[in-house]
């Protein structure tokens, strides 16, 4: 499960990453929610561009947005048979642009959030998928959600599962739509063990509204397990 992310890095790293061709301008992103925009890469043309969709992804036959759940997650696991994935993840895969994310540990009453980074704080690109939903009206609106995998060794111990994490090697091959299939799941594993740290974080990043950069002071150190 994947439900708050960051993306805090400037538009320069994020491009250089991302090799996308645009140079969008956007401010960085303490503690990103559903149905709020995310940034993303997908392949136009043969060429990688920046976008922006809902978080929240609504599949091809969805006629009344307000009659279907929200999918923030779609889960690696059989998503090439599932009937609402199965074209988004062959045709219209794409990279959720982030830094960071975050989990929770119940502890009695309290939720304690942590924040999964790479201990160099740079970037990561989330596996997404996106899809066009289209209104009864005539409007559109293009929506997406992170898929998710058994988690590593290293954030087991916090939560079951995390979100597939690329490496930039990979990023060809996942952005074709004209990829077979037969390459494209073998990525969507958990990440290496020692690609993330896991650090306590203030719990002022557990109402959404709030979103400054106070949502990743530090409150106590490093999680090492349970």
């Amino acid at each position: 499960m994947c439900g708050r992310f960051a993306l805090t890095l400037p538009p320069d790293a994020m491009r250089a990453f991302a090799r996308y061709l645009d140079m969008p301008n956007f401010p960085p992103r303490y503690n990103i929610a559903p149905t709020q925009p995310i940034a993303i890469c997908r392949l136009e043309n043969h060429e990688r561009r920046f976008g922006l969709v809902r978080w929240g992804f609504l599949p091809g036959f969805v006629r009344d947005m307000t009659k279907f759940a929200l999918i923030l997650n779609a889960r690696a696991e059989g998503i090439e048979g599932k009937p609402s994935f199965r074209g988004a993840v062959r045709r219209r895969r794409c990279l959720v642009l982030a830094d960071g994310f975050y989990e929770w540990r119940q502890s009695g009453k309290a939720r304690i959030p942590f924040l999964m980074r790479r201990p160099d704080r740079g970037p990561l690109a989330f596996g997404g998928i996106w899809e066009t939903f289209h209104s009864a009206d005539g409007s559109e609106m293009d929506t997406g959600c992170i898929i998710t995998c058994e988690a590593n060794g290293t954030l087991a111990a916090l939560h079951d599962r995390m979100p597939v994490i690329l490496d930039p090697a990979s990023f060809d091959i996942w952005l074709d739509p004209n990829a077979e299939m037969r390459d494209v799941l073998p990525l969507m594993r958990p990440a290496a063990n020692d690609l993330l740290e896991i650090v306590a974080v203030s719990d002022r990043v557990n109402k959404a509204t709030n979103e400054g950069p106070e949502v990743q002071d530090e409150a106590g150190g490093l999680f090492r397990g349970v």
